[in-house]
């Protein structure tokens, strides 16, 4: 069973991370906060699809659902 500070672990070694928070407690469904310079210039689509390749196979096996919010740094110190 997945725990949320596992999969906070899974995305930021593979995404760099200013802030993330994954929350969740049946070891298949999840939220997130993530925010990212790597999302910089990128669609809410293409954000999603970066955290999906920083999971890789996770997604397909271990994780059910996935709700995230996704952040730019600036997008995040704006946010009130």
């Amino acid at each position: 069973m997945l725990s949320a500070q596992q999969l906070e672990n899974y995305i930021t070694q593979h995404l760099s991370c200013e802030h993330i928070k994954v929350l969740g407690d049946d070891g298949t469904h999840f939220e997130a906060v993530i925010v990212s310079a790597a999302f910089i210039g990128k669609s809410m689509v293409q954000q999603h699809q970066l955290v999906y390749s920083a999971l890789g196979d996770r997604m397909r096996s271990e994780i059910h659902a996935l709700s995230m919010k996704t952040y730019t740094p600036e997008q995040w110190n704006n946010k009130s």
